[in-house]
C-alpha cells in the first residue's frame, strides 16, 4: 500500500511503546513511517488521559489536523489511546472530521481500521473492552536508539481514587515470559543495551495470572515471578542496562531488593510514586500504603544499595489537602532525598472516585504549591548534582543533544542526564565514562575520558 503515516505521542512510556508497536503493525501492512507531518496522509494521535491538561491539548492538536483536511482532502486523522478509550464515539462530536477512533486493547486492528477508512470512508469508532487480550507476541521493530521500551503488564488492579488508567487500560494482565524474553532478545541483538520494562503497578507482574514457564530455576533462589523475571532478562548477553517502572512500596519485598542489589545490569534507579506523605491523605487517594511502610521500603533498598537514585510522583491539591498535609510531604521528600520528582496539580478525571467529592483546594493554591516543591527539588537535584562534580560516572551515547548538536547526551546508571562533547569517535549506542565538570539541576555536563 506504501502510504505514509505519522505518529503524534502524548503522555507515558507507555503510549510511547504503543505508538513503536503500531508503527510496526503498520509497516508490516505496507504502511510507511515519515519524520514530517506534511508528508503524511494519515496522521495518528496517540492521547493521554491522565490529566486534564493532557486531555486538552491532544483535542487542541486534534482540532488543527481535522482542519487541515480543507486543504488536503485525501488527509486521513485519526485518535488512539486512553482519551480515545475513554471518549469513545464522543470524540467524534467534540472533534468533526475526524475518520477513526481505536481504543487501548484494540491497536493491533488500527491497520485495517485505516485501510477501511481509505478504501470505504469513515468515520470508524473501534473501541472495545480495554482489558481484552493483546496478541501475546506483537510485530518486532527495531529501536532507533540504544534503550528500548518493553511492555511486561498491561492494565491495573488498584483503585485509586484520584486515577482512570484501570478504567481506560483495564484489569491487569501479565505478558507471559517467554514473548518478553524473545521481545528483549530480538532488542538486544539489534543494537539496544538498555531496557525498561513497563507495567503500571510493574512489582504486581505474574502475581494474579501465570506468566508461564522460565527458562531456568532461579539461581538466586527467587519465588517471587517478578524477580525472577528481572533475573532471566539480565542474562541476556548484550544487555547492559536494565529498568522497571512504576513501583508501588508493597512490591519492594526482600527478593526485590536482592534482585535490584545483586543482578548486574538492574540500574541504580528506581521510581517509586509517593503522591503524598499524609497518611489521612494517602488513605482518602487509596494507595494503599502509610507514610511509615514508604519509608521502610525505602529503607530496606538504600541499606542494600546505598547510592540508589529514587525519583518519584506527588500529586498537590487533592481534594481535602491542608496546608499542614501539604508541609507534611514537603518535610517527607526532604528526609528521602529524592534525586528527582515529577510534580502534579491534581485534576478532576471523570469517573474515578474522587470527582464525586468536592475540590478544596483553589487552582491559585494548587499552583503555589506545585511551585513550592519543583523548587525544593530543584535545590535537592543541584546539591546532588554538586557532589557528582570531578567524578567519571559511566553514560550510554543516545546521539546529539536536542539543543546543540555538537554536544551529545546520554544518561548515568542512576538516570541523570549528561552532556558531553564527543570526540569523533563516539557512535550512537556505545558506553563512554565522562568526569563531570559542571552540574545544574536537572543535567550534568563533562568530557569523555574513556571510551568502550
Amino acid at each position: 500500500m506504501n502510504r505514509a503515516f505519522y505518529l503524534h505521542t502524548y503522555g507515558c512510556q507507555m503510549n510511547e511503546r504503543d505508538s513503536e508497536t503500531v508503527a510496526a503493525y503498520l509497516e508490516q501492512q505496507g504502511f510507511r513511517q515519515v519524520d514530517e507531518e506534511n508528508d503524511a496522509e494519515v496522521i495518528i494521535v496517540n492521547t493521554c488521559s491522565v490529566r486534564d491538561k493532557a486531555e486538552e491539548k491532544a483535542l487542541g492538536k486534534l482540532g488543527l489536523l481535522a482542519a487541515s483536511k480543507r486543504d488536503r482532502p485525501e488527509r486521513r486523522v485519526g485518535v488512539m489511546g486512553c482519551m480515545a478509550q475513554r471518549l469513545g464515539l464522543h470524540l467524534l462530536r467534540r472533534v468533526p472530521g475526524l475518520d477513526f477512533v481505536v481504543g487501548t486493547g484494540r491497536v493491533h486492528r488500527l491497520p485495517e481500521v485505516i485501510r477501511t477508512v481509505l478504501e470505504e470512508g469513515g468515520p470508524v469508532v473501534d473501541v472495545g473492552d480495554p482489558g481484552e487480550e493483546r496478541p501475546r507476541q506483537e510485530p518486532f521493530r527495531p529501536s532507533p536508539g540504544p534503550t528500548a521500551f518493553v511492555n511486561i503488564l498491561y492494565g491495573c488492579n488498584r483503585r485509586c481514587s484520584y486515577c482512570i488508567v484501570p478504567t481506560v487500560r483495564g484489569r491487569e494482565r501479565s505478558r507471559p515470559v517467554a514473548a518478553i524474553l524473545a521481545e528483549v532478545e530480538g532488542l538486544v541483538s539489534a543494537g539496544v543495551r538498555e531496557v525498561t520494562l513497563l507495567g503500571q503497578d510493574v512489582m504486581a507482574y505474574g502475581k494474579r495470572d501465570p506468566p508461564g514457564e522460565f527458562p531456568a530455576p532461579s539461581a538466586l533462589g527467587f519465588r517471587e515471578p517478578f524477580p525472577r523475571l528481572l533475573e532471566a532478562v539480565s542474562q541476556i548477553p548484550g544487555l547492559w542496562r536494565l529498568r522497571f517502572t512504576s513501583g508501588h512500596p508493597s512490591g519492594c519485598t526482600d527478593e526485590l531488593v536482592h534482585a535490584m542489589a545483586h543482578l548486574a545490569p538492574v540500574c541504580e534507579h528506581l521510581h517509586l510514586p509517593l503522591q503524598s506523605a499524609s497518611d489521612r491523605i494517602l488513605r482518602r487517594m487509596r494507595r494503599g500504603y502509610t507514610v511509615e511502610t514508604y519509608r521502610r521500603a525505602v529503607a530496606r533498598l538504600r541499606a542494600a544499595i546505598p547510592h540508589l537514585a529514587i525519583t518519584t510522583d506527588v500529586i498537590v491539591g487533592f481534594p481535602g489537602e491542608t496546608e499542614e498535609d501539604f508541609e507534611r510531604t514537603r518535610v517527607f521528600m526532604d528526609e528521602i532525598g529524592f534525586a528527582n520528582a515529577f510534580v502534579f496539580k491534581y485534576s478532576v478525571r471523570p469517573g474515578t472516585a474522587a470527582a464525586e467529592w468536592e475540590e478544596t483546594v483553589p487552582e491559585e493554591e494548587k499552583q503555589r504549591r506545585n511551585q513550592i516543591l519543583l523548587a525544593d527539588q530543584n535545590r535537592r537535584s543541584q546539591a546532588l548534582h554538586d557532589r557528582m562534580v570531578g567524578q567519571v560516572v559511566e553514560v550510554v551515547a543516545e546521539g546529539p543533544s536536542l539543543r546543540n548538536a555538537e554536544r551529545w547526551s546520554g544518561r548515568t546508571r542512576a538516570h541523570s542526564i549528561v552532556i558531553f562533547s564527543n570526540p569523533g569517535s563516539v557512535q550512537v549506542g556505545d558506553r563512554v565514562f565522562v568526569r563531570i565538570e559542571r552540574a545544574m539541576p536537572q543535567t550534568l555536563y563533562g568530557e569523555v575520558v574513556r571510551h568502550e
